[in-house]
């Protein structure tokens, strides 16, 4: 009888196999069933596939209500809890899919609310958007999957890197607002050519912030990670597809501001 364990095997060559069978058999639905249950506990790809999905479910019908219902309070409340809840799912050190789901609603609120106001000043502007996050993720997973793109130790550092100086820009364009409130019609470097480049440079950095994502869920899997990790998984792409529309927004935004003037 064929099986996986060598102790086994070597039972089976050197007695009698009518007399064995039933033994062997027993012994080896014995050895199998950890492996089973172990197996049945680990993440797989269909996990963070339906849990992604359970996120935007929620993240959609949030920000349909404010979409609908304008409310700059909801908005602003969205953004600060969304916040929050952010950086616990980053940090805590178990997962908690009510607090994952809750920060889906927050970030609903949010972003129903900000595309309403972008869509009141550039008509259109949102389904553009929209349709260029969907069409970015798509590429990128393409890339990665076909290995064109590789994340490497090198590659994350350069990441890493080029993210925290966008955010050290963003800081200086705010200030910089302040200090001057003309500066680039009010956008501060955001509304001037330079801007244009930083937020080309939001949207590769968001856009590549999905394949560090998929790396993460590859690596998860190959190793054995709990099902349950499957909502952290579903998290971090949800954060990064958030990131990149709202970089698309603001450069088509800026796009149009430029062309308008």
């Amino acid at each position: 009888m064929a099986t996986n364990n060598p102790i086994l095997n070597r039972m089976t060559a050197t007695a009698n196999q009518s007399d064995i069978a039933a033994e062997v058999t027993a012994l080896q639905s014995q050895f199998d069933a950890p492996a089973r249950a172990g197996m049945a506990d680990r993440m797989a790809i269909d996990d963070v596939v339906a849990k992604t999905g359970a996120m935007f479910a929620v993240l959609l019908a949030a920000g349909a209500y404010t979409w609908m219902r304008p409310s700059t309070m909801l908005m602003l409340v969205g953004a600060g809890l969304g916040f929050v809840l952010a950086m616990v799912n980053t940090f805590k050190r178990n997962v908690s899919p009510t607090l994952v789901l809750a920060y889906s609603a927050c970030q609903g609120l949010f972003l129903g609310g900000v595309s309403r106001f972008y869509e009141a000043q550039y008509q259109g502007i949102v389904s553009k958007a929209v349709l260029g996050t969907i069409i970015t993720f798509a590429v990128m997973l393409a890339l990665y999957s076909t290995k064109v793109i590789r994340v490497t130790g090198r590659t994350t550092k350069i990441f890493l890197i080029a993210m925290v100086s966008y955010v050290v820009l963003g800081l200086v364009s705010w200030i910089a607002t302040l200090v001057n409130p003309g500066l680039g019609g009010g956008y501060g470097f955001f509304g001037t050519q330079l801007g244009l480049l930083l937020c080309l440079a939001g949207v590769g950095l968001a856009a590549f912030s999905l394949v560090m994502d998929f790396e993460s869920v590859q690596q998860a899997i190959v190793y054995g990670a709990p099902r349950r990790e499957a909502w952290r998984a579903s998290f971090g792409i949800v954060v990064s597809l958030v990131w990149l529309y709202l970089e698309l927004l603001r450069l088509l935004a800026t796009i149009a501001r430029m062309t308008r003037d």
